[in-house]
C-alpha cells in the first residue's frame, strides 16, 4: 500500500502493535538523531528498535530519554535557538518510543511529529526555511517496514 497523506500513516501507524509502533518510531527518529547527538537518545532508540524487549529496558530507556528532554528543554534557553529546538524536538520524539503504551496511544504518530518538529527547526536554523520533506520520508519509511 503506497502512503502519500497523513490520514492513511496515521490509520497505519494505528493498526500495528504497540511493539511494531516502537520499532517504525525509533526509524522516524534515527533521520533527525543527528540534530540531538545525545548518548541517552541513541540508547533510547536502539531499544525501541529490538523485538522482544523487557519492561524493565523500556523503564530504563524512558528515564534516560526523559532526561535527556528535560536537559535538552534547559538549553534552549530564552532566545529563539533553533538547533537547541531541535534537539529538544529530537529527545521528546525518542521518549515517544520507549514511554509506557496506554490504550489507544499511537506512539509511533507522537514521534513522527516530534521528528517534523526536530526538521523544521532544523531548517529555520540553516534558514532554509520550513519546507522539508521529512513526512514524505516517514511515508516511505513505514512502506518499507510494512512489506519487510
Amino acid at each position: 500500500m503506497a502512503i502519500s497523506n497523513d490520514t492513511d500513516f496515521k490509520s497505519s501507524l494505528a493498526g500495528l502493535t504497540a511493539a511494531q509502533q516502537r520499532q517504525v518510531a525509533a526509524r522516524f527518529v534515527q533521520r533527525v538523531f543527528p540534530l540531538s547527538n545525545d548518548v541517552r537518545i541513541k540508547a533510547a532508540l536502539d531499544v525501541a528498535g529490538r523485538a522482544g524487549i523487557t519492561d524493565a529496558e523500556l523503564a530504563g530507556a524512558a528515564q534516560a530519554a526523559n532526561s535527556a528532554r528535560v536537559e535538552s528543554f534547559t538549553q534552549c534557553g530564552r532566545e529563539a535557538d533553533w538547533s537547541a529546538q531541535a534537539g529538544h524536538f529530537v529527545a521528546k520524539a525518542a521518549v515517544a518510543c520507549v514511554k509506557p503504551a496506554d490504550k489507544g496511544d499511537n506512539l509511533a504518530w507522537d514521534a513522527a511529529m516530534q521528528a517534523r518538529l526536530a526538521r523544521t527547526c532544523q531548517t529555520v536554523a540553516d534558514g532554509t526555511g520550513t519546507d522539508n520533506r521529512e513526512a514524505e520520508a516517514q511515508y516511505r519509511i513505514l512502506e518499507a517496514f510494512l512489506n519487510s
